[in-house]
């Protein structure tokens, strides 16, 4: 990653998990001796209902505490947003999208009739239903994420999730989210 602060939005539905996996990211910057930040912009929304996160990364003190309007990497966690939700407001056409779809970014891109920024695309709920055995697609797009902005390797990501969800979770629980994980990192797709 770049000096320069990097400004990531997230789009998904109450209880899909983004919210853990941009702190999960935040940790992870640790790693790397970045500062960040990490925070949810919703209200009393319900399970369901559209949220956004953001992340801030920066290896330098980060010194802007208000909400995130261009963000340079935008992460769609739940498909059906991209009818409901403009994902690219504010996407610089040098930007990023990061989208969790079966579809190949080319048909992503026609569909959303969107030109410039770099698409990603990975099924992180198809992975998520195989590794997980439930619907939480946050940690295949935290891996796709990872795998995108070269934040962290495979190997690194892996490693964060033993030593810091093995703190947490139970071991199984922990190697199925190691298998998303690992996963994502290999089925990403792009142009």
């Amino acid at each position: 990653m770049a000096e320069e602060l990097i400004e990531i939005r997230w789009h998904a539905r109450g209880g899909q998990g983004a919210v853990t996996a941009a702190k999960t990211l935040a940790e992870m910057s640790l790693t790397k001796d970045m500062f960040f930040q990490a925070f949810p912009e919703y209200g009393p929304e319900r399970m369901g209902a559209p949220i956004q996160c953001f992340n801030r990364l920066s290896e330098n003190k980060i010194s802007t505490y208000c909400g995130i309007t261009n963000p340079a990497i935008v992460v769609v966690v739940d498909p059906t947003l991209l009818e409901v939700v403009d994902i690219s407001t504010g996407l610089a056409a040098d930007g990023t999208l990061i989208i969790n779809t079966p579809k190949n970014p080319s048909e992503i891109r026609s569909k959303i009739n969107l030109n410039g920024r770099k698409i990603y695309t990975v099924d992180a709920t198809h992975i998520s239903l195989e590794a997980l055995g439930r619907f939480m697609p946050n940690i295949p797009m935290l891996g796709a994420l990872l795998k995108a902005t070269g934040l962290l390797t495979k190997e690194e990501a892996v490693d964060f999730l033993r030593n810091n969800f093995g703190k947490k979770f139970p071991s199984k629980v922990v190697e199925s989210n190691v298998v998303a994980m690992e996963r994502a990192f290999e089925e990403v797709e792009t142009e």
